[in-house]
């Protein structure tokens, strides 16, 4: 274990960390804050920096590093992150208590959008900014944005970007792992940028269009509104939001292809065909359910659109009380919590990837068990897949449900019925925010007992960072010299 390039790293993670507390504290000056709110996040820059700093100053015997070292990384950086993030919130006591705020960001930076807060609104601009602007760092992910500004970055730190970008396989855009999470950011903040000037033409205030655009762009679902989305009654708006929602959750790579002149090549990927025929089909069941019910059928295609696209791309943002829905139509809710976004997108879940490469899987063992002589070839994206994909696929499920099943018993401690157990695990491992029953869009996260709040915090680090890298990091021989 290559310690000292850990301490390294997260030093500089850290020092990364105290120059972004500069951006809500600049907001803070222009809204004309309290001096506690501007103290809090001056005070809070400056520890962070000390202690990044010196992390940083540690002596280095050697650059390279594995696998091991690379998911430790990972791992320990969200961790302290939510940590030193947290600190403003209690500094300025607009969450008095240190585990409230913990969650908070651990919410925010995960872009998972679970709040404890009850209401939003009493916020000042500068702590809105920051629980809003994490979701934007969070959802192509910290280390990714770390690699993309560093001047140098080891060939090695490939490890990085596999423990952190989403799906079940990872490739490089270009040769220089630096230039594509400088391209991966370039497309992100594009697109951003675009949701904003978007937001702000519908009628949206600057200010909510730039927390908006952050989370739709991290897949995040922190509004500036008790009610989320659903108090500004605009169909532009909610339309705004859904299609940069599906954007958002799309494979980067594909959009990529689009920098480089070859769109063609987008209409190949069996992934995107699975994901969009998903969304439709969702939206086309649940109009049906909710027409059937005595919605109006303008309303029912609208509503289910935007909560489709909301809960598929794990956003959280809600127009509607859908936990009032038909049973019908929540159980597809749950369905798609579990499904989420595409691989190399900001969305959570399982990934359509994953969903479609099991259904091959699945498949092949059909056609193997009826013919059991015939030597059965899976295809993916054009391409053989090898069994060592597949196992891995396999593998992450298995542990995936073992986990939740914990998950679910541990929560279950706290909650009345198996459907609110089973959903809050399901939108804080899946990073989606709210549920149903007691955390559902209506609800949040407060009346949970500290011990959970922690628990659910390290759950949604654990569905971001998509499990192993947690388990690694609390691995007994992950620390010893030697295996």
């Amino acid at each position: 274990m290559n310690t000292q390039f850990i301490r390294y790293t997260l030093g500089n993670i850290l020092m990364i960390l105290a120059g972004l507390m500069l951006l809500p504290l600049i907001v803070s000056v222009i809204y004309q804050e309290s001096w506690v709110n501007i103290a809090s996040f001056l005070g809070t820059s400056l520890v962070t920096l000390v202690i990044g700093f010196a992390l940083s100053r540690t002596k280095l015997h050697r650059r390279t590093f594995y696998a091991r070292e690379g998911f430790t990384i990972v791992s320990l950086s969200w961790i302290l992150i939510s940590f030193f993030s947290a600190i403003p919130f209690v500094l300025s006591q607009q969450i008095p208590s240190f585990i409230d705020a913990f969650f908070e960001m651990a919410s925010g930076f995960t872009t998972t959008g679970a709040s404890i807060l009850l209401d939003v609104e009493v916020l000042s601009h500068s702590m809105l900014f920051w629980r809003s602007f994490s979701h934007f760092v969070g959802g192509m992910g910290v280390l990714v944005f770390a690699l993309a500004i560093l001047p140098k970055a080891e060939s090695s730190s490939v490890h990085i970007m596999k423990a952190e970008m989403t799906g079940p396989t990872f490739g490089k855009l270009v040769s220089r792992l630096s230039s594509t999470a400088r391209i991966l950011y370039f497309i992100y903040f594009t697109f951003m940028m675009i949701t904003l000037v978007c937001l702000y033409l519908a009628g949206l205030p600057f200010f909510e269009s730039i927390l908006l655009a952050f989370g739709t762009a991290g897949t995040g679902g922190f509004g500036v509104l008790n009610g989320s989305i659903a108090p500004y009654d605009s169909f532009t708006v909610e339309m705004i939001l859904s299609i940069g929602m599906i954007i958002f959750s799309i494979n980067f790579n594909l959009f990529y292809l689009v920098y480089i002149h070859q769109a063609k090549r987008i209409l190949k990927s069996e992934e995107l065909r699975w994901f969009l025929a998903i969304i439709a089909i969702a939206v086309l069941l649940i109009s049906i359910n909710l027409i059937s019910t005595s919605y109006g059928v303008s309303n029912a295609f609208r509503d289910s659109f935007f909560t489709v696209a909301s809960i598929i791309s794990t956003t959280g943002y809600s127009t509607a009380l859908f936990d009032h829905w038909p049973l019908f139509s929540q159980l597809i809710l749950i369905l798609l919590m579990f499904v989420g976004g595409m691989a190399g997108s900001t969305a959570g879940g399982l990934k359509v990837s994953r969903i479609l490469l099991l259904v091959k899987i699945g498949w092949a063992e059909i056609k193997q068990t009826i013919r059991p002589n015939r030597v059965v070839a899976i295809d993916y994206e054009g391409r053989r897949i090898d069994s060592k994909l597949a196992n891995t696929v396999l593998s992450y499920l298995v542990v995936y449900i073992i986990i939740f099943i914990v998950a679910v018993l541990v929560i279950s401690l706290e909650t009345p019925n198996l459907l609110s157990s089973f959903s809050t695990v399901a939108a804080t491992l899946n990073n989606i925010g709210p549920g149903l029953g007691i955390v559902g869009p209506s609800q949040n996260f407060a009346h949970f007992s500290p011990f959970i709040k922690i628990f659910l915090s390290f759950i949604m680090i654990m569905g971001r960072l998509e499990i192993f890298p947690m388990i690694i990091l609390f691995a007994p021989n992950t620390w010893l010299k030697r295996y």
